[in-house]
């Protein structure tokens, strides 16, 4: 593979290796400067671009990229987190177990590889913080792929308890067995949007991405010793945030999650 190093002016020739970013849309993706960025420290002729899917046509992409010989591989964002798994040659235990992955490789056989890599990106982002969640009580807004990740991650990390809170409540009552199932004397609660009682306000859901978009969650019974986090990115300061931060909590950014997760997915896409 020719040095990203020896690229003169860093431009794309017919020896780049390409990556993606699978998401739908796209105009909220942060990671294809980060990565890219990566990639020209690291030396790697490769580039990151984003790849705006609808769900309809995930299968037929995830089936063109199993040919595609320049392609190495890509992250996976909304809303194709979940679904991506039932297309995946091989998944890690991780992403099995979460149900869904957020990176994806392309062997050079043409094997699809998954993994799931959000949970660990957002436990890393509050110690580095200096949040620490070990024996703490956290609430989590929010059944689909990155709650589910950060909630085994919290598990893994060592809270005291979680409580689960969804629209719909078959997918929290389903998480809810699968971390008992791995981890059989955590203390795993199903709740409504009263985030009452807790240490940790997690809002793992989308909502926030869009102006018209109900809060996750009642904020007025947030309290000022509480730390309320996002993994929202776009925008940094989601109205969730937003009420937090006037009752006076401490607030925790969604960017954080993929800040400490860059690494892993440039090592795991081989850059």
């Amino acid at each position: 593979m020719l040095s990203g190093l020896e690229r003169p002016n860093g431009e794309i020739t017919g020896r780049t290796r390409l990556l993606g970013i699978l998401a739908h849309p796209t105009e909220h993706v942060k990671a294809p400067p980060e990565i890219n960025r990566i990639a020209r420290l690291r030396g790697t002729d490769a580039v990151m671009v984003p790849l705006n899917v609808a769900p309809a046509d995930l299968e037929s992409l995830v089936g063109g990229l199993r040919v595609l010989k320049s392609f190495d591989g890509a992250i996976v964002t909304v809303p194709h987190k979940q679904a991506i798994i039932r297309l995946c040659d091989v998944v890690s235990p991780q992403a099995r177990a979460v149900g869904a992955a957020n990176v994806l490789r392309r062997d050079h056989d043409g094997r699809i590889i998954a993994d799931q890599l959000d949970g660990i990106g957002f436990v890393e982002g509050l110690r580095h913080a200096g949040i620490e969640v070990v024996g703490k009580s956290v609430y989590i807004a929010g059944a689909g792929g990155a709650a589910n990740a950060i909630a085994f991650a919290l598990a893994e990390a060592g809270v005291r308890r979680l409580t689960l809170a969804n629209r719909t409540q078959g997918k929290i009552e389903a998480l809810r067995e699968k971390l008992i199932a791995a981890y059989g004397n955590i203390d795993v609660g199903l709740g409504s949007g009263n985030p009452t009682d807790h240490d940790l306000i997690v809002n793992g859901t989308t909502l926030g991405m869009n102006v018209s978009d109900p809060l996750p969650l009642d904020t007025h019974l947030l309290k000022a010793d509480m730390v309320v986090a996002e993994v929202i990115m776009e925008p940094e300061i989601t109205p969730l945030l937003d009420a937090a931060r006037k009752i006076g909590c401490r607030i925790h950014l969604g960017r954080h999650m993929l800040e400490h997760q860059l690494q892993l997915m440039a090592n795991f896409l081989g850059l």
